[in-house]
């Protein structure tokens, strides 16, 4: 997918609960991809190495994201049955509609 010479890696302190060790060491990790300028970030857990493999493949699914051809939508009319079938059903409602009788209050 990409090369070594093509991202640049970087360590650094993560926040966050994890007690001494992990506000001690730097164990986070940031890798640039560096023709494309994506980065990925692996902070969850207090191990350097899990971190770097977190971080690559979210890099990987952020590069192959960016390379995904997206292809345009075509404008489609509807059947002309399904028009049809639309029309019908709204004539039979407005038709049950205005058949509906209107209570009125008469005194006798």
């Amino acid at each position: 997918m990409f090369k070594k010479k093509d991202i640049h890696i970087e360590y650094f302190r993560s926040s966050g609960p994890g007690g001494q060790r992990r506000n001690k060491k730097d164990t986070a990790v940031r890798i640039t991809h560096l023709p494309t300028g994506i980065r990925a970030v692996g902070t969850e857990s207090r191990h350097r190495s899990r971190n770097l493999k977190k971080a690559l493949l979210r890099l990987r699914e952020k590069i192959n994201r960016e390379q995904r051809k997206v292809i345009p939508r075509k404008a489609t009319r509807p059947p002309r049955y399904a028009s049809e079938r639309r029309l019908v059903s709204k004539r039979h409602l407005s038709r049950k509609k205005f058949l509906r009788e209107k209570v009125s209050v008469s005194e006798d």
